[in-house]
């Protein structure tokens, strides 16, 4: 499989050029897109369903998701989105839905998936809740 790498700098780019069309309404489309993202991780990581969540872990930070990612049965706990950038409001809408494609994979249910604290807004951490839908 290929992989690209995309900077920092070249996401926030994309966001503002969607923000500018769209508004916050695009952030459906970043979380739709995250998601993708995540449909991949998961599947690799089912391979190995006993060491799931860890795999994940690795996966997400191999590929310059965030710096660190713990998950538990409700919450993850993130540092180091790459999604960050200086906001009065959560940004990191990709990372939210990768995070409940990871979740509705492996419990085989719906989730929705909150990020209630962001980097972004000067907190020194993301923090996702998950509950079952």
């Amino acid at each position: 499989m290929k992989f690209v790498r995309i900077s920092q700098a070249e996401l926030v780019k994309i966001k503002e050029l969607y923000e500018g069309v769209m508004s916050h309404a695009c952030h459906g489309l970043f979380f739709r897109e995250g998601s993708i993202f995540g449909a991949e991780i998961a599947n690799e990581a089912m391979k190995d369903k006993g060491n799931y969540f860890k795999i994940v872990e690795m996966l997400i930070k191999n590929r310059g998701w965030a710096d660190e990612i713990s998950f538990k049965e409700h919450e993850v706990v993130v540092k180091g989105s790459i999604e960050i950038t200086p906001s009065e409001i959560p940004t990191c809408h990709r990372l939210r839905g990768l995070i409940r494609q990871v979740y509705e994979v492996y419990y085989n249910t719906k989730v929705h998936c909150v990020e209630v604290e962001c980097e972004s807004t000067g907190k020194d951490k993301c923090v996702f809740k998950i509950e079952a839908i």
